[in-house]
């Protein structure tokens, strides 16, 4: 399987220089192409082929005067610069077709835009130096911060830099999956925004609200932005500041959750969560909390590392009653205002907890074995009232007899 690692790289004036030379002619080159494939089908012509593409946006505009400084950047740059293109219309095409989820038309990049990439391939003869150093064509040796070795030699290397003005080496490599010794423990997770998550086994785990918490300081940064004269110094320094806080919110976010995600993989041998519609919960009055949670990213790490590390991942339908039915007895109780936390079964009279309720039902819709004591529940005597003894779920007439 194929894996990304970023590490953060340091470059000097100079090569910052190169890089941002790199970064332009690489959104040109895209632009072009763009424009290319734009004006051929406002004239009802066929879309230019990938290599007449490179031919025209490329070889030839490098012999031009207005584009001659083209030549002054890695070739392969250019060339992965087109790549990323195909790639924009293959997955437009592909959403139009149902094959993927729908995606917009690809649109001009432009240089205030807040991340900037280029991508290189082995044909570029980039290397890790021995001192460690990351070596790329006419940019030279950059310092790179390893926090950890990789696995086994990187096929391409993209070089980010993101608003924060920050940069990364992100590196693609081909690793094979690395099983855990096996565990009978398996767990189903309720993702919500009272707590982040509840697993089956009973824990909860706290909502951090890392955007919550950085509010004020985000306020400040903004407000200070605010007062800055368009176009000055001051005022982009201003919304470096900007960029750098929601960075560290983000940050915070993604190490909280790799740390969740790797501890509930390493537990258990199958996890079991439930398919979010995040994109329509974003569009209520909870959408600033369903962003800072961040449930998407979370899921993705527990699929990823599920499959790494040999364990079982589950993703149930959203159209699952969870809440409604009743863990112990199966009883579908019907929908629940959202403030109410904690409701005792009118079958077999548990005390079920909301979210731990939900957790234990989603793994058992997932097919996994828990035990509805999990849930913490709390059986309580309750007398048959007249005429109701016996009364509970009602049978299939497959299974009546």
């Amino acid at each position: 399987m194929q894996l990304r690692y970023s590490f953060r790289v340091y470059p000097n004036g100079l090569q910052r220089s190169a890089l941002a030379r790199a970064f332009g002619c690489a959104r040109v080159v895209y632009n072009d192409a763009l424009r290319a494939r734009e004006t051929a089908r406002a004239e009802g012509l066929p879309f230019p082929k990938a290599g007449d593409l490179s031919k025209a946006v490329i070889t030839e505009a490098k012999k031009t005067a207005e584009r001659a400084w083209l030549g002054e950047v890695s070739a392969v740059v250019l060339q992965q610069s087109l790549r990323d293109l195909d790639t924009a219309y293959r997955n437009f095409f592909d959403g139009l077709k149902g094959k993927r989820p729908r995606v917009g038309v690809p649109q001009f990049k432009s240089r205030r835009d807040s991340r900037q990439a280029v991508r290189f391939t082995a044909n570029a003869k980039w290397k890790i130096s021995t001192g460690g150093d990351l070596s790329l064509p006419k940019i030279g040796n950059v310092r790179v911060k390893w926090s950890r070795p990789l696995p086994s030699v990187p096929s391409t290397v993209t070089v980010i830099k993101d608003a924060a003005g920050r940069y990364f080496a992100s590196f693609v490599v081909e690793t094979d999956p690395d099983p855990l010794s096996e565990t009978a423990s398996v767990v189903g997770v309720d993702l919500g925004l009272g707590h982040f998550a509840v697993l089956s086994d009973g824990t909860k785990i706290g909502a951090p609200r890392f955007l919550r918490r950085a509010e004020k300081k985000l306020k400040k940064a903004q407000r200070n932005l605010s007062r800055k004269a368009k176009g000055s110094n001051s005022q982009d320094k201003a919304r470096i500041k900007v960029a750098r806080a929601h960075a560290r919110v983000a940050d915070a976010r993604r190490e909280f959750q790799h740390q969740l995600s790797t501890k509930v993989i390493r537990e258990n041998q199958a996890v079991a969560v439930e398919d979010l519609a995040v994109k329509g919960l974003a569009r209520t009055r909870l959408a600033k909390s369903v962003h800072d949670a961040g449930w998407a990213s979370f899921v993705a790490m527990l699929e990823y590392k599920a499959a790494l590390y040999g364990r079982t991942f589950v993703r149930i339908g959203r159209f699952e009653p969870t809440s409604q039915v009743c863990c112990v007895c199966s009883l579908k109780d019907g929908p629940k205002p959202l403030h109410i936390r904690v409701w005792e079964c009118r079958s077999c009279g548990a005390v079920l907890d909301r979210d731990i309720n939900a957790a234990v039902n989603i793994a058992k819709a997932a097919g996994l074995a828990v035990s509805a004591c999990g849930a913490q529940v709390r059986p309580v005597l309750v007398p048959a009232q007249r005429g109701e003894a016996g009364t509970g779920p009602t049978p299939s007439p497959s299974t009546a007899r």
